[in-house]
Parts: structure tokens; C-alpha cells; sequence
């Protein structure tokens, strides 16, 4: 969903204390308008009310679910480094309390603990199920939102903007054979307009609310207006006719699956928020079982440069947001648990030393969630650079896991891409043995 319709007072959704950059870009002016590409037919419904599953026979593979947190979050204030004593030095109004004080974090590992207002997160990690990446992020130094955006979701951050025009998971579903070949769908993004992730991906559709998706305007018009489309498209040249001519299948799908009604595990409560209820939307779809590979979220407002609040403030109320939605997606997802993984990350992470406005500005090393069944969690991975000044990356938290790595891993072992060149190319793939 874009920034200009989200609900300003909600959670996650203000910019109070962002740079002017992240204030005033338009979603607009870098992401490309989604429409599906392809649709197939449709079996009977099956197990859901109103849900139909895709045709095709193929063994299931792993969804996944990518959400950007647009804005830079602060990792080190939501995975604390609290055994690191540089992280004090640098913090000492911002920094989250070591555990067993007074606000202080929760224990993940003995170094590392959880912010407070993270704790829904740990019925996850204790179970297995969520790991935690410190230390991740892009190679590329840029520290401007919209270059980082751009580089992080074509997935080439040494070329040049205009060198590339799809995006890394595209290029991942073109150079993967379908889940099911009837599918009509095999993306979805829940916004308002696809993301550059999925720029010229195959049978991919934008979806601002899944729960209520349904061919425009009124009703007694519908038939002459669809037939109408239908009609005039045929003749137009490729890619236009094909979006236009197979749109229908994708609106059809999404209207038959009753999301508006679904009803999550009962141990799953999403909070009432755009992010929880796009993610309960997520997990609907997932559990109708019509052949999505990948669902993608953005959830913008972590660009904390004042009053960044760690502890009480704005930043661990969506952190509470953030983490409930996770939680929920968890339980909810666990019938299917082995077959969904959510990763979620920022396009670069915060400096370290808090600044005079009791925030923090643009940095370099972040965090990613790896969520999942099949993930090997209850650990923080990756190496922990140190924060001491001379293991700084110029005042910043050092990039010492390239999050294609995470990325590709995912898709070689879970999604059938083969050939990981063809998707981040140039790049030597380095594992982290987070599956498998």
C-alpha cells in the first residue's frame, strides 16, 4: 500500500523525525505498475469456503513472503547487542538496558537480547522457528532511501540504476518452473502498485486488500464493461494484450477465495492494524493452497532520525505492531509451516552512535527476520563484527553478510531455482545454513 493511503495515525504509518528524502519521494516515482500476466483455470473449491486450488500436480515448494521495512530500521534497538560494550558507549540515552534492568532486553543468547517491545517474537525463536540475522544488509555504500530501495530490489547493488529493469525476484520465478502450470497466479504483492522486486515477473498481480478485490464499478455495468475490455485488448501488441486478456483470471481468483471471511488458527491474533491484516490477508492465501510462490509486503516509517523512542517510544510501538503480525503469521501459518518462509529486512541499517536529536541517522549493517518452518532458528546468525570504534564501517555497523546470500539460499532450496547467476549475477554465493 502505498504511503499516500495508509492511515498516518496508525502504528508504522508517520514519518515524524524522517529526512526529507524519505518525507517526500512519491512511492510513484519508483515502483511500476503490476498486472498479472497469465491465468489458468480453476478446480472445485476445496477444504475453504469459496477457495479453489491451483491444477498442475507439482509437489509444493516454499512461498515466500518478503516485506521491505522501508525508512532504514535500527537493528541494534531491536536485536540488542548487549554483550558488546561499544553499544552502550555510542547509546547513552537511546540504548535498550541490558537484561535484568528495568526495561531492560530479553535474553536471546547471552549476547544478544530481544527489545522489549519485541517479545511476541519469542515464542518463535524458542521453538526453532525464527532466526535472526545481525550485520546484513547490501555491499552497496549508498545511504540514500530511493538508491537503496532500487539496488536492494533489482538485486544488483554494484550496477548502475538503468543497467537492469526486473527484479531479482522476477528474474528468481522466470528461471524457476511453475509450482502448478495452471496457477493463475504466482506472485502477489499487497499493494497499491508492484514493486521493482517483481518487476516483469510472470503472472503477478498488485492487490492493495486481498479481502476486497473485485472487477470495479457497478454491478448491473460489470458484464458490458468486462466484455467490452475483453474485446478490445486481443488485437493490441504483446505485453499489453496478454496483461489485458488474462487480468480477468486473476481478479476472478482472488474474488473466489472469500479472504474478507477467513478465519485463522485460534491461536493466531493479528493486530488490527494495515500490516496485520495484509499479513493475515498473506496467510490466507497461502493456506488456499492456488499455487503463490511469493507474497510481498512493505512497511514503511522506520526512518527514526528524532525522538527515535526505542524504549516506550514511537519506534517500539510498531516494533509492538511489527512483532505481533509476525507472531500471528507463525501460529497461523504452522499447519504449513514447512513450506512458508517470511523474510523481512531494510535497504540499510543506522549508525551507530545515537545523534543530537535523540535518533539515529542513515547507517550501513541491518537486520534480517528468517521465519519459517524449515529455518534453522533460535539463533542470531552471522558474524558480529564488533562495535568498538575500529571495527566501525565509517560510524557504521559493518555489512559482514550480503543479504543475497540469505536470499538465494532460500531459493535454491526451497523455491526450484537452479541457476542462482541468472538471478544475482555476478555474485558468489556463500551460504549461511540456515536451511537444509
Amino acid at each position: 500500500m502505498s504511503d499516500q493511503h495508509r492511515d498516518e495515525s496508525a502504528p508504522g504509518r508517520n514519518d515524524h523525525g524522517a529526512c526529507d528524502e524519505y518525507r517526500s519521494f512519491s512511492r510513484r516515482q519508483f515502483l511500476g505498475r503490476g498486472a498479472l500476466a497469465g491465468a489458468g483455470a480453476l478446480t472445485a473449491p476445496l477444504w475453504l469456503p469459496g477457495v479453489a486450488r491451483a491444477a498442475g500436480g507439482a509437489a509444493p515448494r516454499t512461498t515466500l513472503v518478503y516485506v521491505l521495512l522501508r525508512g532504514a530500521m535500527d537493528g541494534l534497538s531491536v536485536c540488542v547487542p548487549h554483550g558488546d560494550a561499544g553499544y552502550y558507549q555510542a547509546r547513552p540515552s537511546l540504548a535498550v538496558p541490558a537484561p535484568g534492568k528495568s526495561g531492560g532486553a530479553l535474553d536471546l543468547d547471552g549476547f544478544f537480547g530481544l527489545n522489549p517491545a519485541a517479545a511476541p517474537l519469542q515464542e518463535a525463536f524458542a521453538g526453532g522457528r525464527l532466526a535472526l540475522v545481525h550485520a546484513a544488509g547490501s555491499t552497496d555504500p549508498t545511504r540514500s532511501h530511493f538508491l537503496a530501495f532500487s539496488k536492494i530490489e533489482f538485486g544488483l547493488p554494484q550496477q548502475p540504476l538503468g543497467n537492469v529493469d526486473s527484479g531479482w525476484l522476477a528474474r528468481a520465478l522466470v528461471n524457476a518452473p511453475p509450482t502448478a502450470p495452471a496457477a493463475g497466479l504466482r506472485a502477489v504483492a499487497i499493494e497499491d502498485l508492484l514493486p521493482r522486486t517483481l518487476a516483469k515477473a510472470p503472472k503477478t498481480l498488485a492487490v492493495p486488500d486481498p479481502a476486497n478485490f473485485a472487477f470495479p464499478g457497478a454491478a448491473f455495468t460489470a458484464d458490458r464493461r468486462r466484455a467490452a475490455i475483453q474485446a478490445a485488448y486481443p488485437a493490441a501488441l504483446p505485453p499489453l494484450n496478454v496483461t489485458a486478456g488474462t487480468t480477468f483470471g486473476g481478479i476472478d481468483l482472488l474474488d473466489s477465495l472469500g479472504i474478507a471471511s477467513y478465519q485463522p488458527e485460534p491461536t493466531a491474533t493479528y493486530p488490527d492494524s494495515t500490516f496485520g491484516q495484509q499479513l493475515r490477508a498473506a496467510a490466507a492465501l497461502i493456506k488456499a493452497d492456488v499455487g503463490l510462490e511469493a507474497i510481498t509486503l512493505d512497511y514503511g516509517g522506520w526512518d527514526h532520525h528524532a525522538n527515535q523512542g526505542p524504549n516506550g517510544g514511537q519506534m517500539s510501538a510498531m516494533l509492538d505492531d511489527l512483532t505481533r503480525a509476525f507472531a500471528a503469521f507463525d501460529q497461523d501459518t504452522l499447519p504449513v509451516a514447512d513450506r512458508v518462509v517470511l523474510v523481512a529486512h531494510s535497504e540499510f541499517g543506522r549508525r551507530v552512535a545515537e545523534n543530537g536529536s535523540a535518533g539515529t541517522d542513515h547507517g550501513h549493517g541491518g537486520l534480517i527476520f528468517v521465519q519459517g518452518g524449515a529455518v534453522h532458528g533460535g539463533q542470531v546468525h552471522g558474524p558480529w563484527p564488533g562495535l568498538a570504534e575500529s571495527q566501525l564501517d565509517q560510524g557504521d555497523l559493518a555489512v559482514t553478510t550480503d543479504y543475497r546470500d540469505l536470499l538465494g539460499e532460500i531459493l535454491l532450496e526451497g523455491m526450484g531455482v537452479s541457476d542462482l547467476d541468472a538471478v544475482f549475477p555476478g555474485h558468489v554465493h556463500q551460504p549461511l545454513g540456515l536451511f537444509g
